[in-house]
């Protein structure tokens, strides 16, 4: 039998980054959680954390903390059934999505969910092309990003397409953009990207013939990413339902008018989640029908 004690030490090290962080989340001593992970690679045989900087799950231990969510999100509908359980409290639900989702659709289309059921949201920012890594890590119970196939254990839907525009300031165009859009100006124009993962900007060059290289900033904030492109210091894009008010009002134009990219979206979660994953899901899918392509 598994000891869950055990289990919830290494998810929290895991979800927390770090031995002294996870200690802390369960309220006990960093050295009481080193040895409960301990302990529970000697039962198993075998190591279940990468120790790394942050500390990393093992296959094993991957295996081991996708248990763990789906686990959890099944006490919670057994406390809802059998109240002299216990859990009646909140449930904490951890979900990893991309900031873009963050900044426009995503908070409406919980919100009903996180009300009548009593859910608080732990949100990981993954970017949407590698958020599923945390689905795969073990360390979220769902998560939505642009990959389509599920890991081992978890399904998939379609919520749709994300709509993403190239945009700039009317002055940035002005003086990078005088007489249109080319591939060699787009490659000296300064871009906006918002981290390592984010390769948007650099699909939408490669269709102007522009290869990487391009200059750019980095701007690890949707808001931040804006701020940025409405004061003239780069080019990038955005989703088309974060910026309608500043193309209406002029602060940002389209740098190449009709040559958007939508980037597809998918609610992944554990089959075995149980009725409030369930419930989840439905309204994403409802929510998102309303604001994606």
């Amino acid at each position: 039998m598994l000891d869950y004690k055990l289990l919830d030490a290494l998810a929290a090290v895991v979800e927390q980054g770090g031995f002294e962080r996870g200690a802390r989340a369960l309220g006990l001593t960093q050295s009481a959680v080193s040895q409960r992970v301990k302990l529970l690679e000697a039962r198993l045989g075998q190591p279940v954390l990468l120790r790394g900087s942050p500390p990393g799950p093992t296959a094993v231990g991957r295996r081991l903390l996708n248990h763990v969510q789906q686990v959890r999100l099944l006490e919670h509908d057994l406390g809802t059934q059998v109240p002299s359980l216990g859990e009646t409290g909140a449930h904490r639900l951890r979900v990893a999505l991309n900031a873009d989702s963050l900044a426009t659709w995503w908070a409406e289309a919980v919100a009903p969910f996180c009300e009548a059921g009593r859910v608080l949201l732990e949100l990981v920012i993954e970017d949407q092309d590698v958020g599923l890594k945390r689905m795969r890590a073990g360390d979220v119970a769902g998560c939505v990003c642009a990959e389509p196939t599920p890991v081992a254990g978890a399904a998939s839907v379609a919520l749709g397409a994300m709509r993403y525009l190239g945009v700039a300031s009317p002055a940035f165009v002005a003086r990078h953009f005088e007489g249109g859009v080319t591939a060699e100006r787009l490659y000296h124009a300064p871009a906006v990207i918002f981290g390592s993962d984010d390769r948007l900007q650099h699909r939408f060059a490669a269709r102007l013939g522009v290869a990487d290289g391009f200059v750019h900033h980095t701007v690890p904030s949707s808001e931040g990413f804006v701020r940025m492109l409405e004061s003239g210091l780069g080019w990038g894009l955005v989703p088309a339902l974060q910026i309608r008010q500043a193309l209406e009002r002029g602060a940002l134009v389209e740098i190449c008018p009709g040559e958007a990219v939508d980037v597809p979206l998918y609610w992944h979660y554990w089959r075995q989640g149980g009725v409030l994953i369930d419930e989840l899901t439905a309204r994403l899918t409802h929510g998102a029908s309303r604001h994606l392509v």
